[in-house]
Order: structure tokens, then C-alpha cells, then sequence
């Protein structure tokens, strides 16, 4: 992210992504994997293949990793729930770093705009 020298600018952007930083919808803070096992059922084609494919979530819970079935037809929800937890963790970085900048180029601005007077 390119993070403008002017405090104006920085401010502008500062308050442009804390007005996105509004979420759309659930979110879900976990990782999706797609894994394949294999059933129990001896003439099953998953013995000598692959295996069959599910979807589980792998996330955080006090301070364990818990590991959770997601079922195929709840699966193009969860995937939009993790996409808005990383547009999310994505808008609240770069809002830390904008916050940084304007802390950083406060005592400039004061300087200009006190030389002005």
C-alpha cells in the first residue's frame, strides 16, 4: 500500500477505509482445507484412490486448533465469511499503518501551517 506523504491525503484515506471497514455479512476467522479420507466400506474405490473429498475448517479456540466438518452445501457461505474476515484484517492494517503516518507527520503539518500564519 503506498502511503502518501501529506497529512491531508493520509487523512482522507485514514477515513475512507475506516467508513469500508463496515462488515457485508458473517465472519468467520478460520482456514478452509479440502481433505480426502477414506470410508470404512472395504470395496469402496476409496481405498485404492484418493479418497473421498470434504471440506473442513481449521480455526483457533482457546488456544487449541479445532478442526470442523463443513458441509457441501454451506460451503459457498463460509467461503464468502473467510473472504470477509481477509478484506477485513486487510482494511484494519492498512488503517494501522495510515494511523502511524498521520502520527508520524503531525509535528510537519504543525510546522507548515504555524510558518504560514
Amino acid at each position: 500500500m503506498h502511503i502518501p506523504r501529506h497529512p491531508t491525503l493520509i487523512a482522507r484515506q485514514l477515513l475512507a477505509r475506516t467508513k469500508a471497514l463496515q462488515p457485508r455479512g458473517p465472519v468467520l476467522a478460520a482456514s478452509l482445507v479440502l481433505i480426502h479420507k477414506q470410508c470404512g466400506r472395504p470395496g469402496c474405490h476409496c481405498q485404492k484412490g484418493q479418497g473421498h473429498p470434504g471440506h473442513y475448517l481449521t480455526c483457533k479456540q482457546d488456544g487449541k486448533t479445532r478442526t470442523v466438518y463443513v458441509p457441501q452445501e454451506l460451503l459457498p457461505q463460509v467461503q464468502s465469511w473467510i473472504a470477509e474476515h481477509r478484506r477485513l484484517k486487510t482494511l484494519l492494517r492498512e488503517i494501522s499503518q495510515l494511523a502511524l503516518a498521520q502520527v508520524r507527520t503531525h509535528v510537519t503539518a504543525r510546522r507548515r501551517r504555524a510558518g504560514r500564519s
